[in-house]
């Protein structure tokens, strides 16, 4: 418990303990489940690697149930193919560079990711399994501007790809193609979470530590897309924040601003009749299943999807299909700090015919 100054005695209730004063009032501050399991020596694990025969294909099976009556429908649906894609080509993702011991070892001491999204000299091949992803997209989709897209990017020249690669992990719009940035998005995304998986199987789940700031992948240095409370025997009520590139996730306190790690001002918004012209429908998920965590400290909030309200919630497709939350929060003045490389905002400059930018 503790102490609220508000409720100290005042002179005329007399002294605490004098006869016939009143008892100090004290209030008490509810704890979180999660704090209940740390306080009691609960273990959890730190981190929660992504599953090669699950994770693009549990996004593309959510996605796919979001997609049923909802305005986004067809980029939903469209999304998923590229996540139908992403998990063919990882299931026999050819072998990557992978750090040595030495630069492993360097990485932890700095509380440094050691497969950095920017600053990690990204192995050739990844262009050749990206142009292999828009082959099998391609052959999912009508003739249309889609289409066109993919037959765009598969053509663009390598040093184009790599540029606007490097805008992407850098979060930078200026220049960027917002067309084809899914795209691209999706063989990175494939390509970082190979590397997370091939790095854990030679070195181990503990090369991926605690990175400074703790909101920060521990793999690759990414944002998170959202955050998920969980169920299951270890890691149930627990909060794990869900990284945008590589899906790796990493636990992170409950009401704890998850942008600048302030613990004050915290609240929660989501989407419910009440606000008038939204239905909960909006988002496709059961209600109470997304949320916004908002910080009044920087003004920024990170979504938050809860399995116990709804098993199936996959942060990626899930933030997706929330936008109209998004739109709730943004009225409000609360900047979004997740980041979803399915859903970029900013005004990009013409690319040409897909030569250097």
């Amino acid at each position: 418990m503790t102490r609220n100054d508000n409720d100290s005695p005042s002179p005329q209730d007399g002294a605490p303990g004098a006869p016939g004063a009143p008892p100090p009032a004290y209030t008490t501050r509810v704890l979180s489940v999660e704090e209940i399991a740390l306080q009691a020596g609960r273990q959890m694990p730190f981190l929660r690697l992504p599953q090669r025969a699950l994770v693009f294909s549990d996004r593309q099976l959510r996605l796919r149930q979001l997609a049923a009556s909802h305005a986004m429908r067809d980029y939903l649906l469209f999304v998923a193919d590229l996540a139908s894609a992403q998990h063919q080509v990882l299931q026999d993702y050819p072998e990557v560079a992978l750090p040595d011991d030495d630069a492993c070892a360097a990485a932890a001491k700095a509380l440094k990711p050691p497969v950095p999204a920017f600053g990690w000299p990204r192995d050739a091949l990844w262009r050749d399994q990206l142009r292999r992803l828009l082959g099998l997209v391609r052959a999912r989709l009508p003739d249309g501007p889609a289409r066109a897209m993919v037959d765009r990017v598969a053509a663009s020249p390598d040093d184009w790809l790599e540029s606007q690669a490097d805008r992407l992990l850098r979060r930078q719009t200026l220049e960027l193609d917002l067309g084809a940035a899914p795209l691209i998005a999706a063989g990175l995304q494939t390509y970082w979470t190979q590397l997370a998986l091939r790095t854990t199987d030679v070195h181990g789940e503990r090369v991926f530590g605690h990175t400074d700031p703790a909101t920060q992948c521990p793999c690759c240095g990414s944002p998170p897309t959202a955050s998920v409370t969980r169920i299951g025997a270890d890691d149930a009520g627990f909060r794990y924040l869900h990284c945008a590139l590589c899906s790796t996730q990493w636990h992170y306190v409950r009401i704890k601003c998850a942008h600048c790690e302030s613990t004050k001002g915290i609240h929660y918004e989501t989407l419910e009749p009440a606000h008038e012209g939204v239905e909960v429908a909006a988002t496709g998920a059961r209600p109470g299943a997304v949320k916004a965590e908002c910080c009044d400290t920087c003004g920024h909030y990170l979504k938050q999807v809860s399995m116990e309200k709804d098993h199936e919630v996959e942060p990626v497709a899930d933030d997706l299909a929330s936008v109209a939350l998004d739109l709730l929060v943004a009225d409000a003045g609360f900047e979004r700090s997740g980041h979803n490389l399915m859903l970029l905002f900013g005004d990009a400059e013409p690319s040409g015919d897909g030569g250097d930018a």
